[in-house]
């Protein structure tokens, strides 16, 4: 799979309490952050996009990260967007609505 995906991504730390799950939460965006791929956070989820292969190892490299900084256990909502035909875009998404 050549093409650029997106891929939305919630994180949720079982048994831990609120601060806690927050502080695991920002380990996973943090390690987002680093990966140099595109990403918009929002409350419930981050959507990222960039190369099928680097956004799935980025999604083990999220889990390491959580489980680092203190889960003992993930709850990982995705949803993956692909195509054979084009790519991905964030932006084509939510493009008309950046200034609101």
């Amino acid at each position: 799979m050549n093409n650029i995906v997106n891929l939305a991504i919630q994180v949720l730390p079982l048994e831990k309490s609120r601060q806690e799950a927050y502080t695991i939460i920002d380990k996973a965006i943090a390690t987002i952050n680093a990966s140099g791929l595109k990403y918009v956070v929002s409350p419930f989820e981050t959507v990222i996009e960039g190369p099928y292969d680097k956004v799935m190892q980025l999604l083990n490299d999220i889990q390491t990260a959580c489980y680092e900084g203190g889960a003992d256990s993930l709850l990982i909502n995705m949803k993956l967007h692909t195509s054979k035909v084009t790519d991905m875009a964030i932006n084509d998404k939510i493009g008309k609505y950046k200034d609101q």
